[in-house]
């Protein structure tokens, strides 16, 4: 038996939710609150989500749980077969979560303060803008970032969907700040490449 341990509107949890579904595997789903996540603490020893328990090994983090599931479930395929073009991807997916997070977890760290220090603000503001370019650049010619869909993608929609994509229930302060200083306005190979992904089904 898969579980996923998942919390409402988790970034984290849709990658993980898009990769499964793209493995199709079936999963019982355990949805905690933000108030309560003792269910979650119980089988991970920590409050975050997603985690997986994949038949009692106990996965977490949301790019190791995708990790896990090309090791475990290769078919169909995630990661490049390429051992060089794996290894992009390896750069890639570091670079998103230690790089480009930087920007938008600093946006969202000034404004929760009462002095938030505008200027550094808009700094940040305009790294997140650019990096978009660099996101459309690698759809031209093909559908997604490494040309078939793959780890990339469900490691970055989550985050770059929010221009596009909202659900009016979201107020969370982070997901706001997406919308808000991330522009698709001549950028549309990634404003088609955010539709393509979200017609993906999730678990």
């Amino acid at each position: 038996m898969v579980r996923l341990f998942r919390a409402p509107w988790s970034t984290n949890v849709e990658r993980v939710a898009l990769a499964l579904a793209h493995k199709g595997v079936e999963v019982e789903s355990v949805t905690i609150s933000y108030e309560d996540r003792s269910a979650v603490e119980a089988v991970s020893g920590q409050g975050l989500v997603p985690v997986l328990d994949d038949d009692g090994v106990i996965v977490s983090d949301s790019t190791r749980i995708l990790r896990h599931l090309e090791a475990t479930r290769p078919d169909p395929p995630l990661f490049p077969r390429d051992a060089a073009r794996r290894a992009e991807m390896d750069v890639f997916l570091e670079w998103f979560n230690e790089v480009w997070k930087g920007p938008p977890n600093a946006i969202e760290e000034a404004l929760e303060t009462d002095d938030p220090g505008l200027a550094a603000v808009a700094v940040h503001a305009r790294r997140l803008d650019a990096w978009l370019d660099l996101f459309d650049a690698m759809l031209d010619g093909r559908p997604y970032l490494f040309g078939d869909f793959s780890a990339a993608d469900c490691a970055a929609f989550p985050f770059l969907k929010f221009p596009l994509l909202r659900d009016p229930a979201d107020d969370e302060l982070f997901h706001r700040l997406l919308a808000e200083y991330q522009s698709l306005a001549g950028r549309p190979r990634l404003a088609a490449w955010i539709e393509r992904v979200d017609a993906h089904p999730r678990v």
